[in-house]
């Protein structure tokens, strides 16, 4: 039996422009439309538009909420002022990596706050199911799942700000770096964030899924003069591996812990317990694992996941995202290999199709724009 894939709001439009669709974690998602070069590049040098309903938005309301969040995830929530984002993680009792996401503290125009956890459209159901058996511990808390109620749209490049920001009551370009508002846009309510996965400047847009059509649109026609193209996941997934950005189910997933993925960041231990805490603690001072690390290669030879990674001929690693850079011109990966070769003086080689092919540690990410 085979079961029917679900649809952003903004399905029908990726349909009549010809985007290619393919089944991502369970949704028909545009993969391109153009070519996933030419998207990418629109990113790097003007600006796109993507699609990113599919990412699960769940609404915490409730005064005990801050606290709830606190007890779950693993950077503090309780001090959060309203407009403050932040990157967390979500880990189960050994330390293992659930999710990572986004926790966002907003203030509507009427004066309720709440909090707005958004995850990975592959995690949802299991963030879902893990969340919902403790709210109990917490009185008054509600959790609503608002993924299908709304769209997320993200606009992203050097001039994506410009493109948004007349369509706004409050600016972006106004907004430090995680930080978001309610505002609205051409008169609908929207929530922006000054985020993104691409490593450029831009925002994103959370909208009701009935008026998404008409939002994406406005979007589209404001860049038409700038170069702003619709951009699909495949460029997403370009941009965001060469901004040395982790990807659930590539460097992230059960069996990794916050400090092999390099996120140790976003893990606060000091003075608070959440679940995973005392293990965490623990894994810390942990040696011995492997560490996700950034690979370059010459050539056009593209590492692709899960090939191995050799050091004198013996798999030291694996890799876990590859790519041809369109910005660097060059093959990239990235790569968990043993802490002994993480900084190892020895040559690594990428066993691409049988061939041991030269690789070389370079320090994430991988690209990085010019801030202003």
């Amino acid at each position: 039996m085979t079961t029917a894939l679900a649809h952003t709001p903004l399905h029908a439009w990726h349909k009549d422009q010809g985007a290619r669709l393919v089944d991502f974690a369970g949704w028909s998602m545009p993969v391109q439309y153009t070519s996933i070069v030419d998207e990418h590049v629109a990113t790097r040098t003007a600006a796109s538009i993507f699609d990113i309903s599919h990412m699960g938005r769940l609404r915490f309301d409730g005064d005990n909420a801050a606290s709830f969040l606190d007890h779950l995830l693993t950077r503090r929530v309780t001090d959060m002022e309203p407009g403050q984002i932040r990157y967390a993680l979500l880990t189960n009792d050994q330390g293992g990596i659930l999710d990572d996401v986004l926790v966002y503290y907003l203030e509507s125009p009427h004066g309720a706050r709440y909090f707005l956890l958004v995850v990975n459209a592959s995690n949802r159901d299991k963030v879902i199911a893990w969340t919902q058996p403790q709210l109990a511990a917490f009185p008054g808390v509600t959790m609503q799942d608002r993924t299908t109620d709304t769209a997320m749209i993200a606009v992203q490049g050097p001039a994506a700000l410009e493109i948004v920001d007349p369509l706004l009551d409050s600016p972006a370009a106004s907004l430090k770096y995680y930080t978001g508002t309610v505002t609205r846009q051409m008169k609908k309510v929207c929530i922006v964030s000054r985020t993104g996965y691409t490593g450029e400047d831009g925002c994103e847009l959370i909208v009701k899924a009935s008026e998404a059509v008409q939002v994406w649109n406005n979007l589209l026609m404001a860049g038409r003069d700038r170069g702003c193209l619709a951009a699909g996941l495949g460029a997403r997934d370009t941009l965001r591996l060469e901004a040395g950005m982790p990807l659930y189910g590539h460097e992230l997933s059960e069996q990794v812990n916050p400090f092999q993925a390099g996120l140790g960041f976003a893990v606060n231990l000091a003075e608070r317990e959440f679940v995973g805490h005392e293990e965490l603690r623990l894994l810390r001072e942990a040696t011995g694992n492997q560490r996700r690390v950034g690979l370059s290669l010459t050539g056009r030879r593209v590492p692709r996941e899960n090939y191995s990674v050799l050091c004198a001929g013996q798999q030291v690693g694996h890799v876990t995202s590859g790519t041809f850079s369109p910005t660097l011109n060059k093959p990239i990966a990235m790569a968990y290999v043993n802490t002994a070769n993480a900084e190892s003086e020895h040559g690594l080689d990428i066993d691409i199709r049988g061939k041991p092919t030269p690789a070389t540690l370079v320090p994430l990410p991988f690209y990085s724009r010019n801030r202003k």
